[in-house]
C-alpha cells in the first residue's frame, strides 16, 4: 500500500550537489517542491560528528543520501549519526541512499588474518537503524547478501549505454566493449548486450594491491573503438597501462566508462596524460576541482535515476524497472536524443 506521508531526504555532507540535484528532479516528478530537511551536520573542535535536525520528522519516510567516498570513515559516521538521529525523533521508515559504497572492495578474506570490512559496515548500518540500502553499482553484488534488510542495486550501464548510443552515433559498428579484468566480464557483457557490441577482455596479474606486473588482451580489438567498462576508478594505473596496451594491439581509439570516480592521488593527471580520448563517471562521487577541470573527463549525472527510485520506493513501485533502457529514456529527457 502506498505511504501516506510525502518522501523526506536529508544529506550528509559527501556530496550535497547530488542530494539537491536529486531533490530537484523529485520536485518536478511531483509537481511540488522537494527540498532537504532543515539539519546541521558538523564537527566540534576535536572532529566529532555533531547532527541536529530541525524540522519535525516523526512518521516520516526518511531517505539519507551520503555516499561514503573519500573521507571514508568521516562520511561512514555522518550516515551513521544521522540515521541514529532520526531513529530517535520517531521516523517511520529510514533507507540509506548510498550512491557509492565505501568499503565495498572488502568483500571477502583474500589473506589470513583480514577483515571483511563490507560486512562490518552492514552491520553497522542495520544497527544504527537503516531499513533499506539504496546504491549503484556494488563493487561486489554478494555484499547485499551482508545484510537482512533490502538492498536495492541499481546500474549505471542504462544510463552509460544511452551515453554512448549518443555520443557514437554512427559509429555504432566500429565499438567493441573491453573489460579490464577477468572479475568484471559480467559488468561489460551487460553494457556489450546493450550496445549491441562484441567483448574483448584484458587479464591482468597483480603482484599486490595497486601494481600489475602483466596485462595481455584477449580478443581482436584492431581498428575498433575500444570502451573500457568498470565499476571504480582509484589511482588509475592500471586504466591508463589497459588503454596504451588496447592501442599497441590495434585499438583505434579507447575510452573508458568508469561508474565511481574515486580518481585519488595521481589519477586526473595520469588520466589527462593518457592515450584515452575521454574518461566517463558519473556524479556518485562529489567531483574535485581538478576532476570537473580535466579536458577528457566527462561526468554524466545519476539524479534522474535515484530521484526515480526514491519515489519507487517510496510509494511501492518496482526498482528494478529502471533497469530498463524505455523506463530511462523518458527519465533523462532531453538529455540524449534517440
Amino acid at each position: 500500500m502506498p505511504a501516506i506521508t510525502e518522501p523526506k531526504l536529508i544529506s550528509g555532507n559527501a556530496n550535497r550537489v547530488l542530494a539537491t540535484a536529486i531533490a530537484r528532479r523529485m520536485s518536478m516528478h511531483r509537481g511540488m517542491s522537494v527540498g532537504l530537511v532543515n539539519a546541521r551536520v558538523e564537527r566540534f573542535n576535536d572532529q566529532e560528528i555533531f547532527v541536529e535536525v530541525y524540522e519535525n520528522v516523526r512518521g516520516e519516510d526518511m531517505f539519507i543520501i551520503q555516499p561514503t567516498s573519500n573521507p571514508a570513515n568521516d562520511n561512514l559516521m555522518e550516515l551513521l549519526i544521522i540515521a541514529d538521529a532520526l531513529r530517535r525523533s520517531s521516523a517511520d521508515r529510514i533507507t540509506a541512499v548510498i550512491p557509492y559504497f565505501g568499503y565495498a572492495r572488502q568483500d571477502r578474506r583474500t589473506k589470513a588474518r583480514t577483515p571483511i570490512s563490507a560486512k562490518l559496515i552492514a552491520n553497522l548500518l542495520v544497527e544504527a537503524g537503516i531499513e533499506r540500502v539504496l546504491t549503484m553499482d556494488l563493487h561486489a553484488t554478494q555484499i547485499q547478501g551482508f545484510f537482512d534488510i533490502p538492498v536495492d542495486n541499481l546500474y549505471a550501464a542504462p544510463i552509460f549505454a544511452l551515453d554512448i548510443e549518443h555520443h557514437f552515433k554512427g559509429r555504432m559498428g566500429e565499438l567493441m566493449v573491453v573489460s579490464p579484468d577477468v572479475g568484471g566480464v559480467g559488468r561489460a557483457r551487460e553494457l556489450a548486450k546493450r550496445i549491441n557490441a562484441p567483448l574483448a577482455i584484458v587479464d591482468k596479474r597483480r603482484e599486490k594491491a595497486g601494481e600489475v606486473a602483466e596485462m595481455t588482451v584477449i580478443g581482436d580489438v584492431t581498428g575498433k573503438t575500444c570502451l573500457i567498462i568498470d565499476d571504480i576508478c582509484d589511482t588509475a594505473g592500471t586504466l591508463c597501462k589497459a588503454a596504451e596496451l588496447l592501442i599497441e594491439h590495434g585499438a583505434s581509439e579507447v575510452h573508458a566508462y568508469i561508474t565511481h570516480g574515486v580518481l585519488s592521488g595521481p589519477a586526473v593527471e595520469r588520466i589527462t596524460n593518457s592515450v584515452m580520448k575521454s574518461l566517463v563517471i558519473t556524479d556518485s562521487i562529489e567531483p574535485t576541482e581538478p576532476v570537473k577541470g580535466a579536458a577528457n573527463i566527462r561526468i554524466v549525472p545519476t539524479a534522474p535515476m535515484f530521484a526515480q527510485a526514491i519515489l519507487n520506493t517510496w510509494n511501492g513501485t518496482s526498482v528494478s524497472s529502471l533497469f530498463e533502457t524505455e523506463t530511462l529514456v523518458p527519465i533523462y529527457e532531453g538529455m540524449y536524443s534517440r
